[in-house]
């Protein structure tokens, strides 16, 4: 019994966020999430600015994670502020979407980059620069269903040298959620055996028109 207490502790450790210093970390995982699932989930109303149909929100940065190959840190010690500026943030608000959102992903996330809050920010943009979207994909003015193996051939050839054992799909209720690309330091695509095997298991998804 007491053996297998242990061996229980000991997977769970594997994959439990756990606390590190900032820059201690194996790679990134980029989050990309499809902004009118979020929109039909979780605002309706269209009251927030994500989801008013001002702004065509498709794929949005939902945040460049810290990663280790088996979990990842989070909320570390850092000597930059808790806040984001709100001049820093309406810098990404083509990307991401809110102030909170940023602050958000900076406390829990960026806070283990190592870097400061401009270059971790920065980082983040030039790791969804460097995703091409596909077109199919990209476009939201209709609502589609795909299936999770299409989208992510869908996703390679559009980007050489991305593998499959370097993105995962996400999905809940049915709907596509978000896409995860995991890159390097230097924001090349990498294999990420854990992160893949967090993909999707359905075997297609609806993908919500824009709001």
């Amino acid at each position: 019994m007491a053996r297998a207490v242990v061996l229980l502790i000991a997977l769970l450790s594997l994959t439990m966020p756990r606390l590190a210093s900032a820059r201690d970390f194996d790679f990134y995982v980029l989050a990309l999430s499809w902004s009118p699932s979020w929109c039909a989930t979780e605002d309706r109303d269209g009251s927030t600015p994500q989801c008013d149909g001002r702004r065509p929100y498709t794929f949005i940065a939902h945040g460049l994670w810290p990663q280790y190959e088996r979990g990842w840190p989070e909320y570390c010690p850092s000597s930059e502020p808790e806040r984001v500026p709100q001049a820093l943030a309406r810098t990404l608000y083509d990307i991401v979407p809110s102030a909170g959102l940023a602050g958000h992903e900076w406390r829990k996330h960026g806070s283990c980059s190592g870097l400061s809050q401009r270059l971790y920010f920065e980082t983040l943009r030039n790791a969804y620069r460097k995703v091409r979207m596909p077109p199919v994909v990209f476009d939201g003015r209709m609502q589609r269903k795909l299936g999770i193996d299409e989208i992510e051939a869908l996703f390679m050839k559009a980007n050489p040298g991305l593998a499959r054992d370097a993105i995962a799909v996400g999905c809940d209720g049915g709907r596509l959620t978000e896409i995860r690309i995991c890159m390097t330091k230097s924001l090349g695509f990498r294999a990420c055996e854990e992160v893949d095997r967090q993909s999707c298991r359905a075997r297609t998804v609806t993908l919500p028109a824009l709001p």
